[in-house]
């Protein structure tokens, strides 16, 4: 929260808050003037319609806008972006005063346009100004303000809509906070271009191809923008249909409608101020199944769940005292929770894996993206409806979909589920104490060089380590049946001594050396194998000829309470008999970093068992 206090973030926060805020009084009183003003038996369709109508510029603008947030200073380009926010909400303060549903869906695809334009820049400048170990923070912050942008939106944007006189106080709110989100803008710190050398290519077919093919060039990028659109696709169905989920299901008033779709802002800024608050400054990636695993089977619940309400309407009241609505409100908040715990870890996790003079572009692909999945969400959705389906069994769908969709992106992306399977350990088997983790550094190649004590010691390093690393591994274990699978998705490479495999010996410093060449963290264990009695064994020489092809800095790292656990050979070999020492307090150790030249075994030796400070 320290954040808010500092101009290097709360004038950007205030502006897209303000934007998020101001784009949903607009479009949640035409969803509610649809619904309500215009009843028929096509506003499932129209409001469908509305919802396509308002994504569909960011498959079409997106190439564009991430070419100008890398080529252009960003403060200068929110702030041209804001003045065109005025000028499409006065066209739209002119649409609802004729009444005409063409206009007002054209300034809906107006707003989505300038949206796509700001998308980019939204979350590109945040690793400008901020601090590694802020990210998910800084995130978290911009996705519960985001969506509680969008729960006060909507909550004034109903409350406009509800009223029999509606139009001039709709009017006066789009105007005016449009021009609040212009002042606030100025006061943004410069966030200079990334590229300024770029050559901005306007044809969006071709341009969309270049900007997808870099995103495309890094497997886990690629997968985690997927993951982040099929959020939004899964998020828009659902936040779609609660208008409609509560006229027909609920009998509920538009302010019913308006506290449904309260509840799941509130959820998703409740879900991203537990994902920082988690973290604590790590991009904690494990949290991203655990969202998954409850969107899930919050959706399951909603698609299933008996709906018996009286034939009168439903007031606010009403539903918050009787049990089976009561249900429903309570369901959807804490699907959105799980939202808020999926999706922050990914959008830091993109930032912190894309090199800076790209990262708008990549960003610019994920909205294209995003786009794509949220039209054919809308187009879904119609389908479904005319297939004879009803909204419940759409809830049921999606939520199958999801499932299947989560397994698919952490089956391509292990470090998902690995993540996950450390975080569970550091938090149910271990207690862990972190000590100087700011000597590895945010970016560039090192070698990290740790003793070896158990055969968690990489899932603990891991789970801690602020960097996804490559971890250098004994081939036998990474051949290991369904393992080997994950390990390889995970960037583990494979060894083997020159007795054993000395083909495969090469090839290991082969890799090695080109993921140090591009700037990766590859760790490993010199020892060779498990310590067979805690103490450090003698260190191989492979770390130096590592070093030598490529002359990077080592940090030295000890592991120390691992010792006398079960995955540990305390007694001859690991994992025998029950597993012991519950909740047994282990430390990670990081010394400061030695240049390549000095990096010898003997100093190395020693560097690590100062470090370890066993009991």
């Amino acid at each position: 929260m320290s954040l808010l206090k500092q101009r290097r973030f709360l004038p950007y926060f205030l502006t897209q808050f303000l934007g998020a805020f101001n784009d949903n009084v607009f479009k949640n009183a035409l969803v509610i003037i649809l619904t309500y003003k215009i009843v028929s038996e096509h506003s499932s369709i129209l409001v469908n319609l509305a919802a396509v109508i308002f994504i569909l510029p960011f498959f079409l603008f997106s190439p564009l806008s991430g070419q100008l947030a890398d080529k252009y200073e960003k403060s200068m380009l929110i702030r041209r972006i804001k003045w065109v926010e005025i000028g499409i909400m006065s066209i739209g303060v002119i649409a609802l005063w004729l009444n005409s549903i063409p206009a007002l869906l054209a300034v809906l695809f107006l707003m989505g346009s300038q949206s796509a334009f700001f998308g980019p820049i939204k979350f590109s400048i945040l690793p400008q100004h901020l601090q590694r170990s802020e990210l998910m923070s800084g995130n978290a912050l911009v996705e519960a303000g985001t969506f509680l942008a969008i729960l006060f939106g909507t909550i004034l944007g109903g409350l406009l809509a509800g009223l029999d006189q509606y139009i001039l106080p709709v009017s006066i709110a789009v105007l005016t906070f449009s021009v609040l989100g212009l002042m606030v803008s100025h006061f943004i710190p410069p966030a200079a271009a990334d590229k300024p050398s770029l050559v901005i290519n306007r044809n969006p077919i071709t341009s969309g191809m270049q900007i997808f093919k870099g995103l495309a060039s890094n497997q886990s990028n690629f997968y985690t923008a997927f993951g982040i659109s099929w959020f939004w696709f899964f998020g828009a169905t659902f936040l779609t249909q609660i208008p409609n989920f509560s006229r027909e299901y609920l009998r509920g008033d538009p302010y019913v409608a308006t506290l449904l779709m309260a509840m799941f802002s509130i959820g998703i800024g409740l879900g991203s101020f537990i994902s920082s608050k988690i973290s604590r400054g790590r991009v904690e990636l494990g949290l991203v199944p655990l969202g998954a695993f409850g969107m899930t089977i919050c959706g399951l619940y909603l698609g299933m769940m008996d709906i018996s309400v009286s034939n009168t309407t439903t007031s606010v009241t009403d539903m918050l005292t009787t049990f089976t609505t009561l249900k429903a409100l309570l369901v959807f908040l804490l699907l959105a929770v799980c939202g808020g715990l999926y999706i922050v870890p990914m959008y830091a996790h993109i930032q912190t894996n894309t090199p800076s003079e790209y990262l708008s572009r990549n960003i610019a692909a994920n909205n294209i993206l995003n786009a794509l999945l949220m039209v054919i969400a809308g187009i879904f959705a119609i389908v479904c409806f005319a297939l004879g389906n009803t909204i419940q069994s759409l809830f049921v769908i999606v939520a199958i979909m999801n499932a299947i969709i989560g397994l698919f992106i952490f089956n391509r992306v292990p470090e998902f589920t690995l993540q996950l399977v450390a975080w569970l350990l550091m938090h149910t088997i271990y207690r862990i104490g972190k000590h100087d983790l700011h000597h590895i550094p945010n970016e560039g190649a090192a070698v990290l060089a740790c003793n070896h004590v158990s055969f968690v010691d990489p899932i603990v390093i891991g789970a801690v380590c602020p960097r996804p690393m490559r971890f250098v591994m004994y081939h036998k274990i990474y051949n290991t049946p369904v393992a080997k699978h994950f390990f390889q998705n995970a960037g583990a490479i494979p060894i083997a001594p020159q007795k054993e495999d000395p083909e495969l010996l090469n090839q290991a410093y082969d890799t090695i050396a080109e993921a140090l060449e591009n700037g990766e963290l590859v760790c490993i264990f010199p020892e060779g194998g498990l310590t067979p009695d805690g103490e450090i064994q003698e260190l191989k020489p492979g770390i130096e000829r590592i070093l030598e092809r490529t002359p990077v800095p080592v940090i030295p790292m000890a592991l120390s309470g691992l010792w006398g656990t079960w995955f540990s050979r305390v007694h001859g070999r690991a994992m025998n008999g029950w597993p012991r020492n519950w909740m047994k307090k282990i430390d990670v150790f990081t010394g400061e970093p030695i240049p390549a030249k000095d990096a010898k075994l003997p100093l190395l030796t020693q560097r690590i068992k100062a470090l370890r400070q066993e009991p």
